[in-house]
Formats: C-alpha cells, structure tokens, sequence
C-alpha cells in the first residue's frame, strides 16, 4: 500500500518541479510565438509568399526542368552503352561521340524513311474516312448484325457525320492542325536542347557520381556507391529494354499489316511504337485498338491479325522480355499501371517512359535501405 501511494506522489512532485529552462526548445519557441503573435503572423505570411513565388518560378520554367529531367535520364539510359564500349577499351569520350553518331543515324532513318511514309498515309487516311463511313452500310460484318445493332450503328454515324460537319468543329480541327503544326516545329527545336542536355550529362555522369558519394558520410560511401550504381543500372536497362520492346512491336505490327494486306502500315507501326512505350499494359491497349480499326477493313483480317498479334504478346511476355529487361527490378503489375497514369498526366509520352524507371528505383530503395532499418528494430 505504501508503494502503490508513494509512486504517483513522486511523479507530480518530479513534474512540478521541473523548472522552465529544462523544457524542450520546440516547446519554448511556441511559448515565444504566443507572445508575440503580430511578429509570429507576420514571419507566417512571409513563409506563405515565399512558397508562393517559389511555385510560381517552378511553373514558369517546368519546361525546361521537363528537358532536363528527360535529359538527365536519356544519359542514365545511354550510359550503360558506353561503359560496354570502355570494357572493350575505348576511351569514354570516343564511347560517347560512337553512342551519339549512332542515335543521329537512327534519327535521320527516322526522318527518311519513317515520317515521308507515315505522313502520306495520315494524309490518305483523313481522304479515306468519308468513304469508309458511307461503305459501312454495304459492308459484310455490318449485314450480319441484329436489326436494332443496325439502327444503331446507323444512328451514331449520322451523329458522327453532324459533328464533322457543323462549323465548330472545323474550327477546331483547323486550330487543332495548326496546333500540331506549331508543336512538331517547338518539338524540334526542344530535341536539339535535350540532345545537348544529354551530351553533357553523359560526360560529367562519373564525375556527378563522385561528388554524391562525397557528400556522404566515410562509412557509407561504399554502401551509397552500390546502391547508385544498382539504381542506374536499373535505369538504364529498363530505358533502353522499353525501346527495344516498342521497336520489336513496331515491326512485328508492320509485317502483319504488310502480310495480313491491312491499310497503313507505317502509320500503325508507329503508332504501336509509342503506346508499347508503356509497360506491361501497352502492347494489350494497341492489340484491341489495332483490331477494332482492322474491322473497317475486313472481319477476317481482322481476327487474323487478332490471333496473330495475341501470339505475338505471349512470346513478348515469356521470351522476348526476359531476355531484354533482365536486368531490371521487377515492379507488381498495380504499381506499374498507377506510376504509368501518373506519369502519363504529369508529362504525357515522357512521363509513362519516365515512370518505370522512376518506381524501380523508388522500390530498389525501400528494399535496401528502409526495410533492413524497419527489421533492426525490434
């Protein structure tokens, strides 16, 4: 009973006679702000306008921060090239100049070979829909639907042919057009930036290196030095494997068009390109969009390249990818879909390009340096 009476009696007389001094700072300095509310207002609303112009300067320049960030990781992405080319003992200035004299030959193919074909075809699609739309009538797969699915079919054409042909939206197609037009010369002119951004992030990549790990502490240099090299191997890897795969689907898309005797193409192939830019999920949105604009052609061409394609997918899963993102951190399927919508909404093509790379690092860390903190504690 003495004990139990004692106990509580000497913790308020410990809290009571804890002098003021002895509190904590953080605690002393809110004491001092509520004294002092008019300075304590004014030091907020100064910290308010601060963040403010600060965000509004961010705004101003993401832009370029946009080029710089694309830039940043097009060097990751091309470094692994280049230390290949230094294992086989070439200098990682001539590794370099090799590295971006191949990129400028791909380019100008592009520009040669690719884009004359792809607008072409753009041109002869736009001439093309009118009279694909007034042959849906008269088509096989359109007399073998249900009445009503005909009426219906037959109803939304003619809303589709009102929306065409009402004013505004010409209006809109024209400044769409001229949109275009001024967004493919600005696009030109923002590759000649990212390309000198990359040029130099490739070559002072080493030297950024060092300075990190000197900022670090002795003892965790050499654990900060594996961790960075993992990451930018990971990156890089899932950079240069995610233009692969798109390529490989590119052409794979242009032979079956070729084979199958399916309208354009180029312009489907380089469609295919950009949307199997984005992982795991990309080749399944262009295998239903392929196959649904196939049907405007054919009902039989298009289950044939719908099988086709869908046999592709599946060696593209259990064979081709393995072997190409072999050295990439595998990421769950939900994260892969939530940082490819978040990305896609912050920088559109760049940001789902960007956002593989960017979970892979995200959860190389959580793995190597929160989660062993995380099981330390016991």
């Amino acid at each position: 009973m003495i004990v139990m009476t004692d106990e509580p009696e000497s913790l308020d007389a410990g809290v009571s006679a804890e002098p003021v001094e002895e509190r904590p700072r953080r605690f002393s300095r809110v004491l001092a702000g509520l004294d002092h509310p008019l300075a304590t207002g004014f030091l907020v609303t100064i910290g308010v306008l601060g963040a403010l112009v600060l965000g509004s300067a961010i705004g101003s320049i993401s832009t370029i921060l946009v080029y710089i960030i694309l830039a940043m990781f097009l060097a990751v992405g091309l470094d692994p090239i280049v230390r290949m080319l230094e294992r086989h003992r070439v200098k990682r200035g001539a590794g370099i100049a090799i590295v971006f004299c191949g990129f400028a030959l791909v380019m100008v193919a592009v520009f040669v070979f690719v884009l004359p074909p792809v607008i072409a075809q753009v041109a002869q699609l736009v001439q093309a829909i009118p009279e694909l739309v007034e042959n849906i009538p008269q088509s096989e797969w359109f007399s073998r639907l249900a009445p009503d699915a005909q009426v219906a079919v037959l109803g939304a054409l003619e809303q589709i042919a009102s929306w065409i042909s009402a004013p505004s939206t010409l209006a809109t197609l024209g400044g769409g057009v001229l949109a275009v037009g001024v967004g493919f010369v600005a696009a030109i002119s923002a590759s000649f930036v990212v390309i000198a951004l990359t040029l130099y992030f490739l070559a002072s990549l080493t030297a950024a290196k060092r300075a990190l790990y000197a900022l670090a502490p002795a003892h965790s240099r050499v654990r900060l030095a594996d961790l960075t090299e993992r990451i930018t191997d990971s990156v890089g890897s899932a950079l240069i494997g995610s233009v692969i795969l798109s390529s490989i689907n590119a052409a794979v898309v242009f032979v079956l068009h070729i084979v199958i005797g399916l309208p354009f193409p180029a312009l489907m192939a380089v469609i295919a390109f950009v949307v199997t830019l984005i992982p795991l999920f990309g080749s399944v949105i262009f295998w239903i969009f392929a196959s649904i604009i196939a049907l405007f052609t054919s009902p039989t061409q298009a289950l044939i390249f719908f099988v086709a394609y869908l046999v592709y997918i599946q060696i593209e899963s259990y064979v081709v990818s393995p072997r190409v993102m072999n050295k990439a951190i595998e990421i769950p399927a939900a994260l892969v879909l939530i940082g490819a919508l978040a990305g896609g909404a912050l920088a559109g093509i760049v940001g789902v390009l960007v956002a593989l790379p960017v979970m892979a690092s995200i959860l190389l860390i959580i793995r190597e340096v929160v989660v062993p903190r995380q099981d330390l504690k016991v």
